[in-house]
């Protein structure tokens, strides 16, 4: 689809990637830490993937969150897939703190405080997230 703003990306901090999805840091100054796995073939839901592929992406989601746990100690991470506008299949997977700016309602929600920022070295999740995806899939 060449009006998907998965499918044709601009400026994207991509933190791993293979030939089936990519994981990316998502911009956002209140949740800095917030990720994005994409399927990199545009289809709209999970069940368009076969079993092998459904395993294979949430394996990769699976992992960022555990790599971000490691990384940050967050209080939660929230795991998303709403993709009601923007239908590409994606995974939003975000650390939480109980002192960022919309903490305990989701991200999307009018923001309660100020909130502190909790910066993830990009680096350092991209090499932790290369070791444990060596490994965790085949």
């Amino acid at each position: 689809m060449t009006q998907c703003p998965l499918c044709r990306p601009e400026n994207e901090t991509v933190l791993w990637r293979d030939d089936h999805c990519r994981i990316v840091l998502v911009n956002d100054a209140d949740h800095p830490a917030f990720c994005r796995v994409i399927w990199e073939v545009h289809v709209k839901e999970m069940t368009d993937l076969d079993e092998r592929e459904q395993m294979h992406f949430m394996a990769i989601v699976f992992t960022l969150e555990r790599a971000l746990r490691e990384l940050l100690k967050p209080d939660k991470i929230n795991l998303a897939s709403l993709g009601n506008q923007t239908p590409h299949l994606h995974w939003h997977v975000i650390p939480r703190f109980a002192d960022d700016a919309h903490f305990p309602d989701p991200v999307w929600a009018p923001k309660r405080r100020a909130g502190l920022s909790h910066r993830v070295d990009p680096s350092a999740l991209a090499a932790l997230l290369g070791r444990y995806l060596a490994s965790a899939i085949h």
